[in-house]
């Protein structure tokens, strides 16, 4: 963790205005603006990208994981640039919770893995890139989104190790150990050779 320099009465109001940043669906939104249904009632009924992208509708799956992504990136961004390295991760964990647990879902949101490789791209950009490299390369090899999740996920410990940069292993702990556990479902069918495939509309 980097130092603790920032007044904890910021610190919170930045991890609310995070949260709630972090908390916008926009798979639902976009969905629903391009007139392709409730995505809840779609696939697997997840509200990110993979499951955008099992309408059919390429543009609206990879604007859902631009707009995931930016969430992140941007709550991490402008709280570092006012505030500083400790309250850009406070942004990054509390954005990432909200995309988890969006209160204006019921606290059902997604899995997390486009917002955060938007958080990691703010916080090292070296890091998020190499994250994206493993992410891009695990998914297109097995052809399963979920795989290339797990581990690009699993990868960014040690592209941090890599590259030294310290403070930022224990959120980054953090935010892989909560991808995990947001895949549980998708671990099981990984093992039993059930998962879905890239681009199928059903799974």
């Amino acid at each position: 963790m980097p130092e603790i320099v920032t007044p904890a009465s910021l610190l919170g109001l930045t991890a609310v205005l995070a949260y709630l940043l972090g908390s916008i669906p926009f798979g639902l939104v976009i969905t629903r603006a391009m007139g392709l249904g409730d995505l809840r009632q779609i696939g697997s009924g997840n509200i990110g990208a993979t499951n955008v992208l099992r309408t059919g509708n390429k543009k609206a799956a990879l604007a859902t994981l631009v707009f995931d992504a930016a969430k992140g990136g941007v709550a991490v961004l402008i709280a570092g640039w006012l505030m500083g390295r400790d309250a850009a991760q406070v942004a990054g964990l509390a954005a990432f919770l909200g995309h988890l647990f969006p209160v204006w879902l019921g606290f059902r949101g997604g899995k997390g893995v486009a917002t955060f490789l938007g958080i990691l791209l703010a916080l090292n950009w070296q890091v998020g890139l190499l994250v994206c490299v493993t992410w891009l390369a695990a998914a297109r090899i097995s052809r399963i989104s979920s795989v290339g999740a797990l581990v690009a996920a699993a990868s960014a410990p040690l592209w941090i190790a890599v590259l030294g940069d310290w403070a930022l292993m224990a959120l980054v702990l953090v935010l892989a150990a909560l991808i995990f556990v947001r895949h549980a479902s998708n671990i099981r069918r990984i093992l039993a050779g059930t998962e879905s495939k890239i681009g199928a509309r059903k799974g």
